[in-house]
């Protein structure tokens, strides 16, 4: 059991000191929600193997009174078995699907898009010692130069903002993808714009984005986990004459997802607008 309510993290940091890694970001909420402290080892993308004697090649890693656990998912299903007593992070394993899935559809709607136009302020941002790495690993994930990739991102930005409506429609009718409170789908999702606020060297999203208000809340828990010295506004972003709207202005039909049919009353003014008579 944690000594002193402390468990070690082993971080993944730029030279700001600024969390980069979604997954280290994930556990560092992971472990507060849990209500312990964090022991934080430093480091960057080089040397992981020498910090952590051998055990690991990736972060995070957490260490529990010389128990080594590894890898972010790991790291919470752990932390519910091993403190059943303390507010769980995923409560049952359909919570769990549900989770990766909307972390998949996330990474695949943000993640991606927001690399090709950061990749080159990821790389400056990094740790002298490891902007060879970075370098050489990234252009080999892309295929090319890092100054080639970010090559028209003003016009891709706009585009991201685009498919996030599945998010904006879930925070128009609750606080948390949790309900009342934050779980760890939240923290997941949170992750993906930690990590865009550590390496957006431009805002990625308009200052009226919707989403702010669930992300400002996010950044904030714990005492302003989320407010870490180096991080970038992701709010700002000017649009440029042709630039798609970024959001649903109207009240939007939700996919027919968020109304509940009680009688006439409750689906006559949607009704109305679909006939074309409001």
């Amino acid at each position: 059991m944690a000594r002193n309510n402390t468990i070690t993290l082993y971080d993944l940091q730029l030279a700001s000191g600024c969390t980069i890694s979604p997954f280290v970001w994930a556990t560092k909420y992971a472990l507060k929600h849990k209500g312990f402290e964090l022991d934080v080892v430093p480091g960057g993308f080089t040397g992981i193997m020498e910090r952590t004697g051998g055990k690991t090649e990736r972060l995070p890693a957490i260490v529990d009174d010389g128990k080594w656990v590894l890898d972010s998912w790991l790291i919470a299903e752990y932390l519910d078995a091993t403190y059943p007593d303390r507010p769980r992070l995923i409560a049952s394993e359909s919570e769990k699907v549900m989770t990766e899935t909307l972390e998949r559809w996330l990474w695949q709607t943000a993640i991606g898009p927001w690399m090709t136009c950061y990749i080159k302020s990821y790389r400056d941002r990094s740790l002298p010692e490891d902007q060879d790495y970075v370098t050489q690993s990234r252009e080999r994930m892309f295929g090319a130069k890092m100054e080639d990739v970010i090559i028209g991102r003003e016009a891709r930005l706009p585009q991201v903002l685009l498919k996030l409506e599945l998010l904006r429609q879930t925070f128009r009718e609750h606080r948390w993808i949790g309900g009342e409170s934050p779980n760890y789908a939240d923290y997941r999702l949170l992750s993906v714009f930690l990590f865009c606020a550590s390496v957006a060297d431009i805002p990625p999203m308009t200052e009226d984005e919707p989403l702010r208000d669930w992300i400002d809340r996010g950044f904030d828990l714990y005492g302003g986990l989320g407010r870490c010295q180096g991080m970038s506004p992701l709010f700002g972003l000017t649009l440029r004459e042709g630039d798609p709207e970024p959001f649903e202005k109207g009240p939007g039909f939700g996919g027919g997802l968020n109304k509940r049919n009680t009688g006439p009353d409750s689906t006559r003014a949607e009704t109305a607008r679909l006939k074309g008579e409001e």
